[in-house]
């Protein structure tokens, strides 16, 4: 028996947008499209870990995510589960978060949020690589059919928001748009960038050969100047009591390195050490979670925070213990014995993900857009939004720009 009640048992918050829950049309007509209130977590855990096994998602639609996202999720909030089935099996799942918002503090506008909530400082976890669930075999199609199915039952004044979106769910976002007469409107443009172990074994397998000559020589003189205050270890956490230990070491010297900056770090955020606590419990469980520690005789001087998906490393954050000498780069040394560990491990990528900044740059060889979209209706009030919201880019991107090359910004804040 299928755990999917019948939609028109389903209604949305009253608040949201006026999205219909009955199966409505779609791109095939062999895909059925329908919202639900959220089943209860031991049934969605069973349907969405089946689906992610036909399917070839990101690690933020693995259930290491979305369990962890869901089950921390803030009082108040009611996500609904949209589905997509082909016969009478699920070939698509995405979670969605009705949001009411005003824009200009006036004008009432009512949102669905993909895998956002709309809290503030939830949402600071920082989704990524985002999308559809779906089924390897039908992706694009299904992708279309869920994402054009929103799209025709937005009304006036209703958004769909769509964050930190892979290029596929993209793409089709910009198709939806040109079928229903849509705009789709960024909110944030940015990238992500990675070094494709595949081009460094290409080459010879010897990814600080490949590397810049001034980049290449900072990191020998920062591994040289380190080993001469005794042995230099980068060591991975194996269980996860260890993790969590290292863990706890990150949070010391990210917060020291942001509040010498006179800046909040990551973990100011009181959502980030509860959902991450349960996160890498999960995660470390599954092999999905990795923490390592550089040490210089038995000193910490950076810890990293990564995930490990489908042969790909995604750096989320670090920590590392800054020095007046200039020349002791702990950040970088750290992020490049992590990739050679990530390169003996016979691993595909290792990704810094969005925010070029800092390191990044230096020491990435792909590069990828990755932006936060809304699609809605053509409204005036959308367009003077967009052209305010365009106005505050140049803005910050002039003040980036001052800053590009002193530090990345930190995930979470």
């Amino acid at each position: 028996m299928s755990i999917w009640p019948r939609p028109d048992s389903a209604r949305p918050n009253s608040d949201g947008p006026a999205i219909e829950t009955e199966i409505g049309p779609a791109a095939s007509a062999e895909i059925r499209i329908s919202l639900h209130p959220l089943p209860s977590m031991p049934e969605l855990a069973l349907a969405w870990t089946e689906l992610e096994s036909r399917a070839d998602s990101s690690f933020f639609l693995s259930w290491t995510w979305i369990g962890s996202w869901l089950a921390q999720m803030p009082d108040g909030i009611e996500p609904h589960l949209l589905v997509a089935l082909r016969g009478d099996e699920a070939v698509g799942l995405a979670v969605l978060c009705p949001r009411v918002r005003r824009r200009f503090g006036v004008l009432h506008s009512r949102c669905w949020m993909l895998h956002e909530t709309g809290d503030r400082g939830y949402d600071r976890l920082f989704m990524e690589y985002n999308g559809i669930l779906a089924d390897r075999r039908f992706a694009d199609e299904v992708t279309d059919a869920m994402l054009h199915w929103l799209g025709e039952r937005l009304t006036a004044n209703d958004e769909l928001v769509l964050g930190g979106l892979t290029l596929a769910a993209e793409r089709a976002a910009r198709r939806v748009a040109a079928r229903t007469g849509h705009t789709l409107q960024l909110r944030i443009a940015d990238s992500a960038q990675w070094v494709d172990l595949g081009t460094v074994r290409a080459g010879g397998g010897d990814f600080r050969g490949g590397l810049g000559r001034n980049t290449r020589a900072a990191v020998n003189r920062a591994e040289r100047l380190y080993r001469a205050r005794g042995a230099l270890d980068h060591h991975v956490a194996a269980t996860v009591d260890e993790a969590m230990e290292y863990f706890a070491g990150m949070e010391v010297l990210h917060q020291a390195g942001w509040q010498a900056r006179g800046q909040a770090g990551a973990f100011a955020n009181p959502a980030f050490r509860p959902f991450h606590t349960r996160l890498i419990a999960e995660g470390m469980r599954r092999g999905a979670v990795r923490l390592s520690r550089v040490s210089v005789g038995g000193q910490p001087i950076g810890y990293l925070y990564n995930f490990v998906h489908r042969h790909r490393v995604l750096n989320y954050q670090g920590g590392f213990a800054f020095e007046a000498d200039n020349r002791l780069k702990p950040g970088l040394l750290s992020h490049v014995l992590a990739i050679e560990d990530a390169l003996a491990r016979g691993e595909d990528c290792y990704d810094f993900m969005s925010t070029p900044a800092g390191h990044k740059p230096l020491l990435s060889n792909a590069e990828q857009p990755m932006n936060w979209l809304t699609l809605g209706p053509d409204r005036f009030s959308r367009r003077l939004e967009a052209h305010c919201r365009r106005a505050r880019g140049v803005m910050v991107d002039a003040v980036k720009r001052s800053l590009r090359g002193w530090i990345a910004p930190a995930k979470g804040i």
